[in-house]
């Protein structure tokens, strides 16, 4: 029997690592699905499911990480949040800006773990869905750090991962999360409300404040 061949996004993660960049393939991925090529596992053209139960009433200024094609970002600014949506990928937030062309979303190239200065403790808001944990572990301290930093005092933080004790082992991406990762968000002044796992137990969703 002919092995089936991996995705995309595994054979691009594998040679993007092994050029000792983490984050070089989200780019190779976006453009190569653009030429219809590959697939961009994550978007499915609508919210995540999840966050759009959870969403509130805008209150403040809003950043979307990962933010791909736009529709998290689109779903809480339609609630009334004023957001920053940013994606490694140049060829994500160009074609974010195309599918909303009046947007009120500031959607901009940046790198987690080179986040824009100007960022630290400036979002009210601030979203991590599946983004984190398609970075390799050795990554995963740095991008964390980033996250916590972006949150205002008062603020909330939303963070969910594949939860990695109650999914079969897989070779990444991704590479799911434990209990004690998602936690350690916790840094910097920002304190764990809340952990639970969603989904029948295969993702983690956890709040966090400042």
């Amino acid at each position: 029997m002919t092995p089936t061949p991996d995705p995309a996004d595994r054979v691009l993660a594998r040679a993007s690592l092994a050029e000792g960049n983490p984050t070089g393939w989200f780019e190779q991925l976006y453009t190569a699905a653009a030429r219809g090529e590959a697939e961009v596992p994550w978007t499915r053209g609508a919210p995540n499911p999840d966050l759009a139960a959870w969403v509130r009433p805008g209150a403040g200024r809003a950043l979307v990480v990962g933010s791909a094609l736009g529709d998290d970002a689109e779903l809480l600014s339609a609630a009334g949040w004023t957001v920053t949506a940013f994606d490694v990928a140049p060829s994500a937030v160009q074609a974010a800006r195309a599918r909303f062309p009046k947007s009120t979303v500031d959607y901009v190239v940046a790198d987690l773990l080179n986040p824009p200065g100007e960022w630290h403790h400036a979002f009210d808001l601030v979203v991590e869905i599946i983004n984190i944990q398609a970075m390799p572990r050795d990554f995963r301290a740095a991008a964390i750090t980033s996250l916590a930093g972006f949150l205002a005092p008062g603020g909330t933080a939303l963070v969910s991962e594949v939860a990695e004790e109650n999914v079969a082992p897989e070779p990444g991406p991704p590479w799911p999360f434990s209990r004690a990762e998602v936690e350690s968000v916790a840094q910097d002044g920002v304190r764990l409300v809340s952990l639970e796992t969603i989904r029948d137990g295969v993702r983690y969703w956890a709040t966090f404040t400042r």
